[in-house]
């Protein structure tokens, strides 16, 4: 019998490129995200409001977490704790890379994309900016749609490879 081997120079080559990949799509979501949230914070200054449809353009300053979740907690606070939450993303991430499809890469770089541009918005004053208003729906920013977008991928995977198992599992 005849086994072919992968170079560990090589597998290593692969999983650094996966690593990399990832974080450059969570790089340039996260830059995309901080673009538009600075466009937003000088287009829509004061009570300017874009849009009459289903999603207006709308600025608001979110001092808390989501849907303004201690919102009177001291700064500090919630950057430790988004700080925190943001490296054990990036960490389980890295880790997972290697290992993970195309598709799991791109909801763990949403994730961490999203998480990152929020971080990094909070930092300076507090507050992340949020622009997107539906009037039903607390503001909102892409980096909070990456975010839920991101687990929303990693989660149908999870359910989809647990029925995919269960399905080739002999019964018992």
């Amino acid at each position: 019998m005849i086994t072919a081997t992968v170079p560990a120079a090589a597998t290593g080559r692969a999983r650094l490129a996966r690593r990399c990949g990832l974080l450059s799509i969570a790089a340039g979501l996260a830059a995309t995200d901080l673009a538009i949230k600075a466009w937003a914070a000088s287009a829509l200054a004061g009570d300017t409001v874009i849009g009459t449809g289903l999603v207006q353009l709308r600025l608001a300053f979110n001092p808390g977490a989501a849907f303004s979740l201690a919102a009177d907690a001291p700064a500090w606070v919630l950057l430790t704790v988004t700080g925190v939450i943001t490296f054990a993303v990036a960490a389980i991430a890295w880790r997972m890379a290697p290992s993970a499809g195309r598709l799991g890469r791109l909801g763990l770089a949403a994730i961490l994309g999203g998480a990152s541009a929020n971080l990094i918005d909070r930092f300076p004053d507090g507050v992340v900016t949020d622009y997107l208003h539906t009037g039903w729906w607390p503001t909102f920013n892409l980096a909070d749609t990456f975010i839920v977008s991101g687990a929303a991928i990693l989660i149908t995977l999870t359910v989809s490879r647990s029925s995919d198992e269960r399905a080739h599992s002999p019964e018992r």
